[in-house]
Formats: C-alpha cells, sequence, structure tokens
C-alpha cells in the first residue's frame, strides 16, 4: 500500500491555507511547477480530488478539507516523534503551541513564563490568543497543541486537566448609582439593564450569567464589551456594575480605576483547565505541565 509522504502532506497543508499555488510553492521554498506535480500525484495517490482548479480560483474539497485538518495532525506528530528522539529522557524540552482566551491569557502567562523559562529551559512555548471556539477549532485541526481555557465548555474529541477555580465577585465604581455597596448584594435590587457582560463568543459571559445565577434578564444590559479592557472602563465610568474572577483583581487595568470587588452569595466560580487531542502522543508531557501550573506560587491565590 503506498502512502503519501511527508512533502505532499506539508504541500498540501500550505495550499489548504493559502489556497493559492503560487503562494503556497514559495511558502514551502519550491517552484510552482513542481508543487503542481505533488498535488497531483498526491490525489492520484489517494484516488480523489483535493482541489477545485480554475484559471483564477483555487478551492479546497470537502474532502480536502478532511486530508488537510488530518494531515495538520500528521505532521504535528511527526515532529513530535523527532522531538522524542532528540530528548528522550527530559519532559518540556522541544516546541510546543499553547492557545489561551482573553480572559486568561493576560493573567496568567506573565507569571507562568518566567518560571516555564527557569524550570524548563529548552521547551519553545508558541503563544496564540482567541476566543474558546476559534482556538478549539485550531486544536482539532492540528496547528495548536493544547489548550488553556475556562470551563465548563462543551468539547468533542479532547481530554480536559482542570487546573484550579476561578471565583466571581460583583465589580462595580466604589460610588455606584446602582446599589449600595454597604448592604449585601442581592440581584433583586439592581435595576433594569444595570449587568454589563462581554458580548457573545466569550465564555466569560456564558459562565457569568450561570455561575452567578442572573435569573432576571432584565437586568442585563443589551449593550455589551468587545474586550475585558473596554467592560472594565464601561464600569468604571459607571455605566453599570459587572462580574469579575479574583484573576482579574491584580491586573494593571484595574489599578488606576475606582472599580470595588465583593464576594458574591454561594461563591460562584469558573474553572480553569488545559485541554489537548484525545490519544495525544504529547499526553504525559501535558500532565507534567498542569502540574506545574497549579503549583508554582503566584496562581494559587485563585484555586480553591
Amino acid at each position: 500500500m503506498n502512502l503519501p509522504t511527508v512533502k505532499q502532506l506539508r504541500y498540501f497543508v500550505a495550499l489548504e491555507k493559502t489556497e493559492h499555488f503560487g503562494k503556497a510553492a514559495q511558502a514551502c521554498f519550491v517552484s510552482q511547477s513542481a508543487f503542481s506535480v505533488a498535488i497531483r500525484e498526491l490525489e492520484s495517490l489517494l484516488g480523489s480530488q483535493l482541489v477545485d482548479r480554475t484559471n483564477k480560483t483555487v478551492t479546497i474539497t470537502r474532502v480536502g478539507k478532511e486530508v488537510a485538518a488530518q494531515a495538520n495532525r500528521c505532521l504535528r506528530d511527526i515532529e513530535y516523534l523527532t522531538a522524542i528522539a532528540s530528548h528522550s529522557e527530559e519532559p518540556l524540552s522541544s516546541r510546543l503551541t499553547l492557545g489561551a482566551i482573553p480572559t486568561i491569557a493576560p493573567f496568567v502567562l506573565p507569571k507562568l513564563l518566567p518560571a516555564l523559562r527557569d524550570e524548563f529551559p529548552d521547551l519553545q512555548l508558541y503563544l496564540h490568543e482567541g476566543t474558546t471556539l476559534s482556538i478549539y477549532e485550531k486544536l482539532i485541526e492540528g496547528e495548536l497543541d493544547l489548550l488553556l481555557i475556562a470551563l465548563p465548555y462543551k468539547l468533542a474529541g479532547v481530554e480536559i486537566l482542570p487546573l484550579f477555580k476561578d471565583h466571581f465577585e460583583l465589580a462595580c465604581r466604589e460610588d455606584t448609582q446602582f446599589l449600595d455597596p454597604k448592604k449585601d448584594y442581592v440581584e433583586e435590587d439592581l435595576p433594569a439593564e444595570s449587568i454589563l457582560l462581554l458580548e457573545d463568543g466569550h465564555c466569560l459571559r456564558d459562565h457569568a450569567l450561570s455561575a452567578c445565577r442572573i435569573r432576571n434578564q432584565d437586568t442585563v444590559n443589551r449593550f455589551s464589551a468587545s474586550s475585558l479592557a473596554t467592560l472594565i472602563e464601561m464600569v468604571n465610568s459607571d455605566l453599570g456594575v459587572t462580574y469579575l474572577t479574583k484573576m482579574t483583581k491584580s491586573a494593571p487595568m484595574l489599578q488606576h480605576t475606582k472599580i470595588k470587588t465583593w464576594p458574591l452569595p454561594n461563591n460562584p466560580y469558573r474553572e480553569i483547565g488545559m485541554v489537548w487531542r484525545k490519544n495525544s502522543a504529547q499526553a504525559e508531557e501535558f500532565r507534567i505541565l498542569g502540574e506545574f501550573i497549579k503549583n508554582i506560587s503566584g496562581i494559587q491565590h485563585v484555586s480553591s
């Protein structure tokens, strides 16, 4: 049985990414004619058309997209196989791509990265920030090795390692017009449209709605913030109140504001966890990294 070569897989992954023969050939440092021949040989070998070609456009077929996703995973496993041979006894001593969401990355990574450099000096860590859905798709496609996200989140085909709890608190301007900070928080006392949240697509919005048990949807403002920084500016301008996690309390973006935070009834939280593809060859390394994240100082303050 003839199998595709690593070169053919690399070429096709580049073509699927660029959807342009010339640009893909250039990215692979090969002539366009040689590149085109390799793609046709791959199609002949697989017995399926991977690309629809016209004079001006290149369209990857449905089968082609599936092949590209699997090729990405194969290439990542081949790279890891090489890393095993080069660093057979040292964990976390090769290339690693980590995806993280915007409501975690700015608060965990500045403390984590220096500690990682000291403990695992040979680790080459590449970072990508995005929404949970976008980085999950990149994980499944093989572009990322593992994720640092907030749970719960519905995922398929992955292993999940919970790390620690990140508790929610009420956040508002200290002289807010929306409630009396000297009294115990009662959601029913909040006026209509007084709760500000991130826009759809940010899991912090869903976690706040669920964990903080916001039952009266009329209290949620119809306008939402596109980023955490924007949300904090809106609350600091006393346009409403919100729910922030303890992870953000020491963030620079809060230091020069008049925002104060208070504990909430029942101590609601989201859980921070690591996620990787099921049956990944690097699963044991990921668990070592997860234990390291749980144990380093500076992150423990968000644990339960």
